[in-house]
């Protein structure tokens, strides 16, 4: 059954995230739901945007950055300056993410290092066992 509206109890429920994170959103303009009443109506659009939002949080992008990705294809298509656009901030969060994977790499080195050297001391003394 294709879905065309969902309750924010549902999208909180299906995307395990609470009410409150959703309302961040609206307030942040990621999603925009219709009223009927004092319930906020999602629709299609809406769910896919929260989506992506979630997506990039996930992906360490910043609220600025998934906005204007997102806000990016809202637009008439995908045009040149649009897809150029999407290129650089890929590009920009690839070169982040790939220093902090080095920064990772060096720190889990140096807890291994300390680890063995403890196990060393500890093979010293076996009463402290």
């Amino acid at each position: 059954m294709n879905r065309t509206t969902w309750t924010i109890s549902e999208l909180a429920q299906e995307f395990s995230i609470t009410p409150r994170t959703i309302r961040y959103y609206e307030d942040q303009g990621i999603v925009s739901p219709t009223r009927d009443g004092r319930n906020r109506v999602y629709h299609a659009r809406d769910r896919t945007r929260l989506k992506l939002a979630l997506r990039g949080k996930r992906l360490g992008f910043q609220l600025t950055e998934i906005l204007s990705l997102i806000n990016m294809y809202d637009g008439p298509g995908q045009t040149v300056a649009q897809l150029h656009h999407y290129l650089e901030v890929l590009d920009k969060h690839r070169k982040v993410l790939e220093q902090q994977r080095l920064d990772l790499d060096e720190t889990l080195q140096a807890i291994d290092k300390q680890q063995k050297s403890c196990e060393r001391l500890l093979a010293q003394h076996p009463q402290n066992l």
